[in-house]
Parts: C-alpha cells; sequence; structure tokens
C-alpha cells in the first residue's frame, strides 16, 4: 500500500510558525512520526509540501498512478482552493484531511472546508497526532476497499 502525504503553505516553517496554535515540532519531525507509523502498519508512505496550489494540484494528480490513498493538510488551502477539492475528485484516491489544530474553534473563515466533500474523513485539533490518526484512518479504510473487492 502507497501513501502520499501532502502538506499545504506556510507547513514548512512548523516548529516557528505560531507554536501556540500549531505546536513545536518541525515538518520533518512530524514526517520521521508519519514515517514509522507506515513502517509499523506496512505501508510505504512519501512525503510532498508546497506553499503553491498549482504545485499541490500536480501532486494529487501524480499520485493516481501510484497511490492507493493521499493523507493532506491543505493548510490555509482548505478554505479557498475549489481546484485543490476538483483534484482530489478526478483521482478518485481516498483522501483524509487532517489539520494539527481545530479549524472548527478557530476564526469563522477557517470553518469551512472545499476538502471534506470529497475526503472519506477529516481529522482536527489532535496537534501532530492528527496525521497518526489520520494515517490509521486512511490504511483501515483502504484495507476495507480491499476485502469489499476482492
Amino acid at each position: 500500500m502507497n501513501i502520499l502525504v501532502v502538506h499545504g503553505p506556510n507547513l514548512n516553517l512548523l516548529g516557528v510558525r505560531e507554536p501556540g496554535i500549531y505546536g513545536s515540532l518541525t515538518l520533518d519531525l512530524i514526517n520521521e512520526s508519519i514515517a514509522a507509523l507506515g513502517a509499523e502498519l506496512g505501508c510505504s508512505v512519501s512525503f510532498f509540501q508546497s506553499n503553491s496550489e498549482g504545485a499541490m494540484v500536480d501532486a494529487i494528480q501524480q499520485a493516481r498512478c501510484s497511490c492507493d490513498g493521499i493523507l493532506i493538510n491543505p493548510a490555509a488551502y482548505t478554505h479557498t482552493s475549489v481546484a485543490i477539492r476538483d483534484a482530489i475528485a478526478a483521482v478518485a484516491l481516498p483522501v483524509v484531511e487532517v489539520h494539527l489544530s481545530n479549524i472548527h474553534c478557530r476564526e469563522e473563515f477557517r470553518r469551512h472546508s472545499f476538502i471534506a466533500p470529497v475526503a472519506v474523513g477529516q481529522i482536527a485539533g489532535f496537534g501532530a497526532d492528527s496525521y497518526l490518526l489520520g494515517l490509521r484512518a486512511l490504511f483501515t479504510h483502504i484495507k476495507k476497499e480491499i476485502v469489499t473487492k476482492a
């Protein structure tokens, strides 16, 4: 099983960017913990981060041929990007949306997600553990799909 983890804008600044909201772990440390859980689950995990909406769309489209699912933190694009939403719908891969902070308890504009309607689920508010919970949920979802198709 191959999973693509997509990190959106400003997540490359984790560890220094508003640690009171996003925590003190760097993106590299978060990726290490995701990779370790992937190994424990027996799946391959690759990572992509960009501050560019178009680059994220390209990565999602490329995953169509090589991945079984996508774990995505679209960051600010959650609330603004129809293009990312449409790319997810187009590739027809299972996607789990994750957020470090609880977007539903923040500013009003952060409470709407264009991604949620095309995702199998959303996990928010558990800091870096949101990624781990999301990976477990995505892994389980894909395994159930495989059994159902068999």
